[in-house]
């Protein structure tokens, strides 16, 4: 079956006077990795678990492939929560085939696929351990191959990288792009945006429980202003403070950090600390989502 695509249109919730969505609406692709970024309390596991059908919305709906998420829908979701789900007592194999089976597989299947998947993320040697015998971080990969053993359609992971070692993070991130490369669609939560940044085709930014910016990390920057690294050794103190549309964010010794409106002409920027005499550095910092997140949220 193809992989179909994701959408979450006008979700609502509120929980008495606390409004926890509201108006949120996003689609994710077959093949694209979408991270789902905000604060603590922004709405990002809530929307996940409205995704799966664990909560119900006020109001709005989410499909999959045109379709709502009902029982036979949510089967074909490999979901991954943040308040991990494994039975701490259990054995690692036994679990992972009951969880396959529970999602239809036969017995023979879900054998070879808990063996596939165990030994694509390192933890083939823990299949008799129980899961509380484990590291957080094979915990972590136990959690990834349930939500991956019974070949998804669609990934949902809640904060999917938290408390992994980087080896970890390399396996993890690694199979997130392998199966976005198969068509899967992969929306996953997290707060560490460098690796947003560098896994993600698009980014949606949640505050307050709304989207505050959807697009790619290129889309958003567009929206916000330009950054420039200016070093003149001879310049006074606030040589760029008056210039239209330009704001001193930081100074280094003779270096200047400064923001531009969108708008605003760098060559004004130049002309300026060119006046205080010679010019050492002049160029445009790239803006990090890590910067972007701060003024959306902040705004």
């Amino acid at each position: 079956m193809a992989a179909p695509t994701l959408t979450l249109e006008h979700l609502a919730k509120r929980y008495g006077d606390v409004v926890a969505l509201e108006d949120v609406s996003f689609a994710v692709e077959p093949g694209e990795i979408f991270g789902f970024v905000g604060s603590n309390g922004a709405g990002k596991t809530t929307t996940m678990r409205i995704v799966l059908g664990v909560l119900a919305a006020d109001s709005g709906e989410v499909r999959l492939g045109g379709r709502p998420v009902d029982l036979d829908v949510r089967r074909t979701i490999g979901y991954m929560p943040e308040e991990r789900g494994l039975y701490p007592k259990m054995k690692v194999g036994s679990q992972l085939r009951y969880l396959a089976q529970l999602h239809g597989l036969s017995p023979t299947d879900a054998r070879a696929a808990v063996e596939r998947w165990t030994d694509r993320l390192g933890i083939a040697d823990r299949l008799g351990d129980e899961v509380d015998a484990l590291s957080l971080g094979n915990q972590q990969r136990v959690q990834l191959a349930a939500a991956l053993v019974h070949d998804p359609l669609v990934l949902v992971l809640d904060e999917p990288f938290s408390g992994l070692d980087p080896v970890a993070v390399d396996v993890m991130s690694e199979v997130l792009v392998e199966k976005a490369a198969t068509g899967v669609p992969v929306v996953f939560s997290s707060h560490q945006l460098d690796l947003v940044q560098r896994l993600c085709h698009r980014v949606g930014i949640i505050a307050g429980g709304r989207m505050s910016a959807v697009g790619t990390v290129d889309q958003l920057r567009a929206g916000g202003p330009v950054r420039l690294v200016v070093d003149a050794p001879l310049a006074p103190p606030g040589w760029a403070e008056g210039l239209p549309g330009v704001r001193t964010v930081a100074t280094d010794g003779s270096r200047t950090l400064l923001d531009l409106d969108p708008d605003t002409d760098d060559q004004q920027v130049l002309t300026a600390a060119l006046r205080t005499g010679p010019v050492h550095e002049f160029s445009r910092q790239t803006t990090s989502l890590t910067d972007l997140f701060r003024e959306v949220v902040s705004a």
